[in-house]
This record gives C-alpha cells, structure tokens and sequence, in this order.
C-alpha cells in the first residue's frame, strides 16, 4: 500500500514541479518580490500537502526583511519546508542546482550558488548576499554546510555571518525536525546524509505514513560587537536549544 501511495503522489509531485517551472519562467520576471514570495510560499505548501508532509510552525516567522535566517541541515526537503513557513533566499552549495528536476526550481528561485571548495568564490558570495541584505531581502543558510542525522548539530561555518556584520542585518535561528506524526518520536525518512541519493531519500519520503516537518524561529540577533566566529557559536547553542525545545514540546 505505502508503494502505490508513494508512487501516486510522486505522479502529482511531477505535475507540480511542471507547473512551478512553468511560473517560474512564464511569470516570475514580471511580479514583484513580495508576488513573487506569494508564490514560492503557497507553491512549497501545495508541494508539501501532496507528498503528505505537515507543516508545523512554532513561534513568529520574521517580518520583512532584511534578515538572514540560520538553520540546521537534515534534508533536500528543508529548503521547501522553510519556503513554505517564510519564503527567503536561499545560499546553497553550487552541487544543487546539478539536482535532477529540483535544481531548475532551486535555480529560479534566486539561490544564490557558492563554490564551498572556493576562498575567492566565498568572498564574492558574502558580498553578494551583504548587498541583497542592505536591499532588504530575507537571505537563508544552512551554516552547517551539509545534511546532518537530525539529532545532532555539526559545528557552523562562520564565513558567511560576515555579510550580516557588514549589512548591519539581524540573524533569525531556526530549528528544523522531521518527526512522526502519530508517535512524536524523530523520523529518518527525510534523511540525506552518507551513501543515500537523493532519488532513494525522495522515495523514503513519499512512502511515508505520517510526516510532519516542524520549524521554530528563535529571535533575531544583531552582532552586537562579537566576531563572526562567536557570533556562529551563539547562534549554533540557540539552534540547538530551539531543537530541544520542540523536541521537549511534543
């Protein structure tokens, strides 16, 4: 039963991406960023309802930007949960956009790519995100700078908290957790880490019975005179207290 559910939903799923792909190369030059947003959000969410994932928001997403939203890493699924909470900007490492289908939708979203491997790639990606954020965009990372079990957090790269010192823009921590539904324990069917692929952890996901994916925003931060290496550690221990607490709240 969970195969035929799972392969009637990535038929829908299919449909769905056709159709964003669609918006995004039809539309999308002619609206507005807050349209534009509109868009991306209620997409995400109709993209979720169809894999039979649930989305559960605790706290207040932030209002308009700018802002840079800091995560924890689980899932290839993570970018569409927190678009479909608060759409932002995505930074992500430049492998994404060579993603099978997904890619083109990361793509024409305006993720901005960076080449991790890069010293000269980082510092042109910080100075980009520095100007979109003094043109007040919501800008997200994922500073862990890759999937990790869900369970427990990877230490956070600092280099591109520099744009938020040099825009003088807040950072918003957010906690992310895929959990069951009927049993509030932890789920790994979203997992993407180690030798899984992206197809496999897709299908996992799509085969399963009870998904709800959890986010909770902590408030936002200014640097307040700290480095950007400090500033990363507090925002990791907040992270990781967010987690904590939705875990506690179930």
């Amino acid at each position: 039963m969970s195969r035929l559910r799972a392969t009637g939903r990535a038929l829908r799923a299919l449909g769905h991406v056709v159709r964003g792909l669609w918006i995004i190369r039809s539309e999308f030059s002619q609206l507005t960023p807050a349209q534009s947003q509109l868009h991306v959000r209620e997409w995400s969410r109709q993209m979720l309802c169809i894999m039979g994932v649930e989305l559960l928001v605790r706290d207040t997403p932030p209002g308009k930007g700018p802002a840079l939203l800091v995560a924890n890493h689980v899932s290839w699924l993570d970018i569409l949960v927190m678009n479909a909470a608060h759409p932002a900007r995505f930074v992500s490492k430049s492998d994404v956009k060579h993603w099978p289908v997904l890619g083109a939708l990361i793509t024409g979203a305006g993720t901005l790519y960076i080449e991790r491997d890069s010293r000269r790639d980082a510092m042109r990606v910080v100075n980009h995100m520095a100007e979109r954020l003094q043109a007040q965009d919501t800008l997200a990372v994922f500073p862990e700078g890759t999937t990790g079990d869900g369970r427990r957090l990877l230490p956070f790269h600092a280099n591109l908290f520099q744009a938020a010192i040099a825009a003088h823009a807040p950072v918003v921590p957010v906690a992310l957790r895929f959990v069951d539904r009927a049993s509030g324990l932890p789920s790994d069917a979203p997992v993407f880490i180690g030798d899984t692929t992206l197809i496999a952890s897709i299908w996992t996901t799509l085969r399963a019975s009870s998904l709800q994916a959890v986010v909770a925003y902590g408030e936002p931060q200014t640097h307040d005179g700290r480095d950007r290496r400090t500033w990363a550690q507090d925002l990791r221990s907040e992270v990781e207290r967010l987690l904590e607490s939705t875990s506690s709240a179930r």
